[in-house]
């Protein structure tokens, strides 16, 4: 995620940055193999449980929000609102893993809602790529250009299992093995 840039200038201050940089969904459900199509439907029959896990003050308002620009339609799969930060918040969601070319589509939906739907006393609005996974670097470098408040987050469809994750904090802290009770 590029912290960075997540909250627009001008946006006043909020105790801590409303956005993760992994949510856990595991409530959808979804088979092994989907399509966006699908996550997007999914999340929207479970959108009470969705909302709990981004947080507080989130607003939803549409599925696949229409944008009109040259006369051709452009869709933003999820379209929130967030009352602390008072800007619209744009989600792409994304099944694979982070691509460079999601961000110029996201500097481009945000444009759209800024210039079309952003009343005049809110703030710039800020966009949220959903991936199934992302490298950090490539998120990095392909957000330095961009002035857009973005972020890029990852989603896991369960938690680890509870040895995996044992066994991974006896790594990040190398400490005696931990005793299971």
């Amino acid at each position: 995620m590029s912290q960075g840039k997540a909250l627009p200038e001008g946006i006043k201050p909020v105790s801590k940055n409303p956005f993760l940089d992994s949510y856990v969904i595991e409530f959808l459900d979804l088979p092994n193999t989907y399509k966006e199509r699908d996550f997007r439907k999914a999340l929207i029959l479970k959108m009470r449980d969705f909302i709990l896990e981004l947080g507080k003050d989130f607003t939803f308002i549409d599925e696949e929000y229409k944008v009109q620009v040259g006369g051709e339609d452009y869709f933003i799969d999820l379209l929130f609102f967030h009352r602390g930060l008072q800007c619209l918040v744009a989600f792409e969601l994304k099944i694979g893993r982070f691509k460079p070319e999601y961000v110029s589509k996201m500097d481009f939906y945000l444009e759209a809602l800024d210039r079309q739907s952003k009343k005049d006393h809110e703030n710039p609005s800020v966009g949220l790529i959903l991936c199934a996974s992302k490298n950090d670097e490539v998120v990095e470098y392909a957000m330095s250009r961009s002035m857009s408040p973005m972020l890029v987050s990852e989603y896991k469809l369960q938690l680890p299992d509870k040895k995996l994750l044992r066994e991974k904090l006896q790594e990040l802290v190398n400490i005696p093995e931990i005793e299971e009770r």
